[in-house]
């Protein structure tokens, strides 16, 4: 356990009063703020195996940002305004960051790490806590919420949603592994972990508690109380729907949609979700 660990997790221990006044409080945010900017921290990374572990104390340590901050006018004109807590502002990247942010009402949260060759298109949003590996696309009206874990060379289409996580500690980031290809439209929460080169089709929901059908090899996937949702590396996965077998739903035609992997990652399908050179 880091000294920083240890200084946090005595932090998050405190009561609201104690902590607005401790003295080694200011400093030792301050310190995690700048482990997480740099990447030396994170919520959930992979061990060898290919398992993912949550970092409880990274978490812990992000409420204790939200508790020790005080309200601040963070306005920069009286067109922009906006209030948040004084140690929760924007991300300060450099042009020495290597992170292309174009023009147009991004905002990042300081707290997130992007790495080498990240782009960002407008407007969208990255939360505190959140990873997101070289040279991947966040694009327009895309949200990558608290302590969402991406991996390199993801495409994070136009309107997707990789939802966040803080609260409980222990809970599972979504996590979505290195060439990754999401869709327009999708939403991607509650710890689902999404395996490298899966490709999500446009309008895919996947949360907790949807079950996935793979036709390819005849199954259903689901998530438990210990194991989360898992999108099979590779798979390709498009939005369907599935009939209510019951009578009220058999005699009004219901159906309820659900995710479908029709395929598994081919030549063909690298083609089509290539990401364009040119926009690098």
């Amino acid at each position: 356990m880091t000294q920083l660990q240890q200084e946090m997790e005595r932090l998050a221990a405190l009561p609201a009063q104690e902590l607005q006044y401790d003295a080694n409080a200011t400093h030792a945010c301050a310190e995690f703020l700048n482990a997480l900017n740099t990447g030396v921290i994170r919520a959930a990374q992979s061990s060898e195996d290919g398992n993912w572990v949550v970092n409880q104390w990274v978490k812990e340590g992000i409420l204790v940002l939200f508790r020790k901050g005080r309200l601040l006018d963070m306005s920069t004109d009286e067109n922009f305004r906006f209030f948040d807590k004084d140690t929760l502002s924007t991300k300060p990247l450099t042009l020495d960051d290597h992170v292309r942010v174009v023009p147009g009402g991004t905002t990042i949260r300081t707290g997130s790490y992007l790495a080498h060759g990240v782009i960002c298109m407008p407007p969208s949003y990255i939360n505190i806590g959140a990873y997101i590996g070289e040279g991947t696309m966040v694009d327009s009206h895309a949200l990558v919420g608290t302590c969402a874990q991406i991996g390199a060379r993801v495409h994070v289409s136009a309107a997707a949603q990789i939802g966040g996580v803080l609260e409980p500690s222990g809970a599972r980031p979504v996590i979505i592994e290195d060439d990754v290809m999401i869709g327009g439209n999708c939403g991607v929460y509650e710890g689902v972990l999404v395996r490298s080169r899966a490709v999500l089709g446009s309008g895919v929901v996947l949360n907790a508690s949807t079950p996935v059908y793979d036709l390819v090899h005849e199954r259903i996937l689901r998530s438990s109380p210990t194991v989360p949702l898992e999108i099979p590396e590779g798979a390709v996965v498009v939005a369907g729907s599935r009939a209510i077998t019951s009578e009220y739903g058999k005699i009004n035609g219901l159906s309820i949609s659900t995710p479908l992997i029709v395929k598994y990652r081919d030549e063909k399908t690298d083609a089509r979700t290539a990401l364009e050179s040119a926009l690098r």
